[in-house]
C-alpha cells in the first residue's frame, strides 16, 4: 500500500485564504450515521490527521445534534493553532421528531446557529463557516449578508457554501467572497461538474468534495448496505447501496481494482487520487474530506495524495459515474442537482 509521511499544503480561496493540507478530514461518522464509535480510537485518528498534515477538520451542528462539535472541543483546545476548523449551519433537527430535517437560511437562525457552534466547539472564531443547504425561498443577499456580518464581528473568518449550483455560487460571491464550496464529488457522483465546478474555478473558490469515497462503497468494504451493514447505518436507506442498484454499482469497481493493483495501492486510494487530480483537470484547488474512525485508514487516505493517475487510467475511470444506478439520496430536493437548470 502506498504510504505517506506528511501531505502537501494548499491555500483555500486565493492568496488571502487559509492554508491547509491538500486533503482534509470529515468528522461526521464519529458521532452517528455509520454505527457505533470507539471514541478513544476516533481521538487517536484525529491526532494521526495532524501528524500527516491533514489540518482541515470538517464538522456541522447537525452531526449528532451538536455532539460532533462537542467531541471535537478538547482536540481543538489542544491544537487550535494547528487546525483549520470548518462547521456548518442550515439543517434543523427537532428533539421531538428525530426524522425531521428542515432547512433554515434566515438571518435570525444563522445568528443563533453560530453562537451554538462556538459554544459547543469551545472556540472564539470559526475558521470556515458553511451554509450546509440552500433554502431557495430566502434571498442570498439576506443569508450571505448575515454570514458576512459574522465575519465583521470576528466570529467567523471565511465563508463557505454546500450543495449550490454555479449560478448560485456566483450570486453569493457577489455579496461576500466565498472561500470554499463543499459538495459531493467522487467517481460515483459528478453532477457538480454541470455548473458548480466551472464557477468555482472562475471565481477562485476552493472545492471541498465530501463523500469522495462514495460513503465507503468505492473502497469495496461492502457491496450491499442492507445485507452487510449494522442497523442504524443510514447507507441502508440510500438508493445506490442496496438491492439491484448495489449489485450493478459493485460491478463498476473492476477498473478501480485493476488500477489499484498496478499502483500497489488500495481501491480507496485510487478513488481519492482521482478526486485529488480534479484540481489539475479543472484548474481549481480541491481538498477532499474523507472520513474515518481508524488511524490506519486515515494514513491510507492521506497517502493517496502521492498517487498520480495516467491519462489511460483516467480514461478507464471516466465512464463510471454515468453508469451508476440510483440517486445520492432518497430525497434529492435539497441538493444542488434539484436546482440545476
Amino acid at each position: 500500500m502506498t504510504s505517506v509521511t506528511r501531505i502537501d499544503t494548499v491555500r483555500l480561496g486565493g492568496q488571502d485564504g487559509p492554508q491547509t493540507g491538500v486533503q482534509g478530514f470529515g468528522s461526521m461518522g464519529i458521532s452517528e450515521f455509520y454505527g457505533g464509535t470507539d471514541e478513544a480510537a476516533a481521538r487517536d485518528t484525529l491526532e494521526a490527521a495532524l501528524e500527516a498534515g491533514v489540518t482541515l477538520i470538517d464538522t456541522a451542528d447537525v452531526y449528532g445534534s451538536g455532539a460532533n462539535e462537542e467531541f471535537l472541543a478538547p482536540f481543538l483546545a489542544a491544537h487550535r493553532d494547528e487546525v483549520t476548523l470548518a462547521t456548518k449551519f442550515a439543517i434543523e433537527r427537532r428533539a421531538d421528531d428525530p426524522a425531521h430535517r428542515g432547512v433554515r437560511n434566515d438571518p435570525a437562525y444563522i445568528r443563533k446557529a453560530v453562537e451554538g457552534s462556538l459554544r459547543r466547539l469551545g472556540i472564539d472564531t470559526i475558521d470556515l463557516y458553511y451554509m450546509h443547504r440552500r433554502d431557495p425561498e430566502v434571498p442570498f443577499a439576506e443569508s450571505v449578508g448575515a454570514m458576512a456580518e459574522l465575519v465583521q464581528q470576528g466570529k467567523v473568518r471565511y465563508l463557505g457554501l454546500s450543495e449550490v449550483t454555479g449560478p448560485e455560487l456566483r450570486e453569493a460571491h457577489a455579496v461576500h467572497p466565498i472561500t470554499a464550496l463543499q459538495s459531493e464529488w467522487s467517481l460515483f457522483s459528478r453532477d457538480v461538474e454541470r455548473s458548480a465546478v466551472g464557477a468555482a474555478a472562475e471565481l477562485g473558490v476552493a472545492f471541498v468534495p465530501y463523500s469522495p469515497l462514495g460513503r465507503g462503497f468505492l473502497t469495496g468494504s461492502f457491496a450491499d448496505a442492507a445485507k452487510e451493514l449494522s442497523g442504524g447505518d443510514f447507507r441502508q436507506s440510500q438508493p445506490r447501496f442496496t438491492g439491484e442498484n448495489a449489485e450493478r454499482n459493485a460491478a463498476l469497481l473492476d477498473p478501480v481494482r485493476k488500477i489499484a493493483a498496478a499502483h500497489g495501492a488500495t481501491p480507496a486510494q485510487i478513488a481519492l487520487a482521482w478526486v485529488q487530480q480534479r484540481a489539475a483537470v479543472h484548474g481549481l484547488t480541491v481538498v477532499p474530506i474523507p472520513g474515518t474512525r481508524k488511524r490506519a485508514r486515515l494514513l491510507e487516505n492521506a497517502a493517496a495524495t502521492r498517487i498520480t493517475l495516467t491519462d489511460a487510467e483516467l480514461a478507464a475511470l471516466e465512464p463510471i459515474a454515468g453508469l451508476v444506478a440510483g440517486d445520492r439520496y432518497p430525497d434529492m430536493s435539497s441538493t444542488a442537482a434539484a436546482r440545476e437548470v
